[in-house]
């Protein structure tokens, strides 16, 4: 019997009763990292030590957690083990691996990257029978330049800009991408500041381990000659300095008008997802016999593995008008 895959505003497994990054409170699911748009509060729930730590700080409040390692096993009820791996979508993000005689194999990835970030595990990829994949980017124009080339360009945004007396100041998610960032930001030996909200969360990274070039918190009368790093939804501090030259820092850098839509100065095309090249090899790596896309152009990418021979649907969306005649 081959593993039963529901959507339902979430991805729900009824043969085990677990969910998937359930977006909304749940009695049991796995969390695949600790970014506001793959947690809730549910009743139960496995995840990486390092996501636990994170959704502690993130969603405070009682609830019983299982932390389980990477490769390390874990049985489950039914004759099910779960495994989790590596995703490299940010420290701790982590993919699970289910093993049952009965059903096969079944990977869901989560959100993950296959380029080799400076401030997450490399991301690995098991075999499965079964392949649930995030499908972001997955438009072959979303092929992301090399990370060492953007963020030479980035370094020269913000050189520029403190020697025309303006303040740079990049915009990035608080959790994952500013940590990815200050750790790129380093070679250039530039001074940096960090929203309150990235301080809080960057402290924790150290507190795991990863290491960091200088910081402090922001302060907007002492500004003058820093980058200042801030998640979209904090830039509301940045009004309260003069001259601030803004960056939105993200993979939809590569479409026409990005700057318009971030309403900024650039736009810098890096990314914490898998790009389309990415997800091709992806698939190719894990070698699944049949797959399910999941989240942004989950229909493309289900007919493009179609058209390449490989069973794949699209997980939200009714199939059935999109498969070819014979």
């Amino acid at each position: 019997m081959a593993w039963n895959v529901q959507f339902q505003s979430g991805v729900w497994l009824p043969q085990i009763g677990w969910w998937l990054d359930a977006p909304a409170r749940t009695k049991r699911s796995f969390i695949s990292h600790a970014h506001s748009d793959h947690i809730a509060r549910h009743e139960e729930i496995l995840c990486t030590p390092e996501t636990a730590r994170f959704l502690h700080v993130r969603l405070p409040g009682r609830r019983a957690v299982t932390e389980v390692p990477f490769n390390r096993p874990h049985a489950l009820e039914f004759g099910v083990t779960a495994t989790l791996y590596p995703a490299g979508h940010i420290l701790g993000s982590s993919q699970i691996l289910l093993q049952s005689e009965e059903h096969g194999s079944l990977l869901y990835t989560g959100d993950f990257k296959l380029r080799q970030g400076l401030t997450a595990e490399t991301c690995a990829a098991p075999h499965a029978d079964t392949l649930i994949m995030e499908t972001t980017f997955a438009l072959p124009k979303y092929a992301f330049p090399a990370e060492a080339s953007v963020t030479s360009q980035m370094v020269a945004f913000c050189r520029d800009a403190v020697a025309e007396g303006a303040t740079p100041a990049l915009l990035c998610y608080s959790l994952g991408k500013t940590q990815e960032v200050l750790r790129a930001l380093a070679p250039a030996g530039l001074p940096v500041m960090l929203h309150p909200e990235a301080i809080r969360l960057t402290k924790i990274y150290e507190q795991l381990g990863v290491t960091f070039p200088p910081y402090r918190e922001f302060n907007a009368r002492e500004v003058a000659g820093h980058i200042v790093i801030c998640p979209p939804h904090g830039r509301s501090v940045l009004n309260r300095i003069l001259g601030v030259r803004l960056a939105a820092v993200t993979g939809w850098a590569l479409d026409p008008g990005a700057i318009y839509r971030y309403r900024c100065h650039s736009a810098f095309p890096l990314s914490d997802h898998a790009d389309y090249p990415g997800l091709l090899e992806f698939v190719a790596r894990v070698q699944p016999k049949r797959v399910y896309t999941l989240h942004g152009f989950a229909r493309e990418f289900a007919a493009d593995l179609r058209a390449r021979g490989i069973e794949a649907f699209a997980l939200g969306y009714p199939n059935q008008l999109d498969l070819a005649l014979a």
